[in-house]
């Protein structure tokens, strides 16, 4: 078996008192979807902020790709390949698309400021290969019509989906989704579902998924861990969690948790 790109063990979180995370032990392997899913207040994105140096967690082992996250810096984990997306959206709104997901390939670039300002030799071909993978991220989300919009000019759903994309453009090999469909109608919440099945499959990379979308979850994720005020009830496939009598007692209810799959808004045929 492939060993796991992200290790979490043990991990412990309080806040005068108030635990957010008690033991909470999981992996995420390559190329997954792994999602994490609870009521408000479980823990889900208190994880994220563990795993990106926001919060500093009391106890507990992160290992991403080999290495000891607890000893990196917030711009390190980014430069080893950790991005996520938010659950509001966090996109400077008076930049084009394109100037944001420009900003996703900071932590790439390696000419200096002089170079850069100058606009010369390694500078301008440093710029040329960073524009053109951004414009494949473009197509890749089908943002072509809006790609020189400014982004306060944009409908939420857009503004999502852009975000998505500057997450994508820092070449991550893990992928933060956070509430991804939140807010969303059923024909952008079916398309961001998409946008998460193809990174899995034509891109490869790994993704940790907390969304509250309980059909949407149930489609496209390998695996899913439940949390309860902060501690870990639950973890398997779909269907597993579907079928777990303490998920079912604590969280979705006999009727919620008939086929889901059946009944989900990005469910195929």
């Amino acid at each position: 078996m492939t060993a796991p790109l992200l290790e979490v063990s043990g991990l412990r979180l309080a806040f005068a008192g108030l635990v957010a995370l008690d033991d909470v032990s999981f992996e995420v392997r390559p190329g997954e979807i792994f999602a994490v899913i609870g009521p408000n207040g479980a823990g889900k994105t208190s994880i994220f902020n563990c795993l990106c140096g926001v919060y500093r967690p009391q106890a507990g082992r992160l290992s991403f790709d080999g290495r000891d996250l607890r000893s990196l810096r917030r711009h390190q984990r980014a430069a080893a390949g950790i991005a996520r997306t938010f659950q509001n959206v966090e996109l400077f709104p008076r930049l084009t698309v394109i100037e944001n997901l420009m900003l996703g390939r900071h932590h790439l670039m390696r000419t200096g400021l002089i170079a850069a300002a100058l606009y010369f030799g390694p500078a301008r071909s440093e710029e040329v290969a960073h524009r053109a993978r951004v414009e494949q991220i473009v197509d890749f989300l089908e943002i072509e019509a809006i790609r020189d919009h400014v982004v306060a000019t944009l409908p939420y759903g857009k503004q999502k989906r852009v975000e998505l994309g500057r997450a994508l453009a820092m070449e991550p090999k893990l992928l933060l989704l956070d509430e991804p469909a939140s807010g969303m109608n059923l024909e952008e919440t079916e398309d961001i579902a998409r946008f998460i099945l193809d990174i899995k499959e034509e891109l490869g990379i790994a993704q940790l998924l907390v969304d509250h979308d309980m059909g949407m979850v149930m489609d496209i994720a390998d695996r899913v861990m439940v949390l309860d005020f902060g501690r870990k009830i639950a973890e398997g496939t779909p269907r597993e969690i579907q079928r777990d009598p303490e998920v079912i007692r604590a969280y979705l209810g006999e009727v919620a948790m008939s086929p889901v799959a059946a009944t989900s808004p990005v469910a195929g045929p």
